[in-house]
């Protein structure tokens, strides 16, 4: 089959965001596939705004053999968003020592704040990585902010596809397709910040941009 140049140029696309997506310094042990904040916090067990008070090394588990370690953070918990079933208030997350496992690192004894989202294990401990949706409380649109009390958790069933060139379209009705990679050339651009993928009572699902009070006002539907 010839190589097309569509095709070359698709590539060429997808292997740029590879590269942007992959932090300094990691092996080839941590990557991450691109995902709209939505279905991180429909994915995610825990979601949190913390502040980091303090953070040491410590083993990653009782087994001497195991050499691995962990950082474990001390966090003061300001709002807990999703995982209330699962635990209450939250002294400590933990993440991977090694970066090339993809462990985080994050500011302590300061004032800024962090969105978090990460798992809970067996054992309780509250774990996160470079994959999760991580990111300082005041890069947070007012839209985004407002999303992680009702609307990312009331809209999980729809699904959001990425699309790294054209064509791409949608496969279900229940689909929204996410371009700020197609448009903007950034993974993070003006729909992951301002735009829901919300339901419709006959089951599909649509972008809706908030303004300001998502709740009260809704702009026209986006279909990229």
């Amino acid at each position: 089959m010839p190589w097309s140049p569509l095709a070359a140029l698709s590539w060429a696309l997808v292997l740029r965001l590879l590269a942007l997506l992959w932090p300094p310094g990691l092996g080839e042990a941590c990557s991450c596939a691109p995902a709209h904040p939505q279905q991180h916090i429909c994915h995610s067990a825990l979601v949190i705004r913390a502040k980091i008070s303090s953070e040491k090394v410590v083993p990653a588990s009782e087994d001497p053999a195991d050499i691995q370690k962990l950082i474990q953070y001390e966090i003061k918990q300001i709002k807990m968003f999703k995982g209330f079933e699962k635990v209450k208030d939250i002294q400590y997350i933990y993440t991977p020592f090694d970066s090339s496992l993809c462990g985080v690192k994050l500011e302590t004894n300061s004032q800024k704040q962090y969105l978090l989202t990460g798992q809970v294990l067996s054992d309780g401990k509250v774990f996160i990585h470079l994959c999760n949706y991580i990111e300082p409380w005041e890069d947070l649109s007012l839209v985004q902010r407002e999303s992680l009390n009702h609307y990312y958790h009331q809209n999980c069933g729809c699904q959001i596809t990425t699309c790294y060139a054209v064509p791409c379209t949608i496969s279900a009705p229940n689909e929204c397709l996410w371009t700020d990679w197609l448009l903007e050339r950034k993974l993070y651009g003006y729909q992951a910040q301002y735009y829901v993928c919300m339901k419709h009572v006959d089951g599909t699902c649509s972008w809706y941009r908030g303004h300001l009070h998502l709740r009260k006002e809704y702009a026209d539907i986006i279909q990229p």
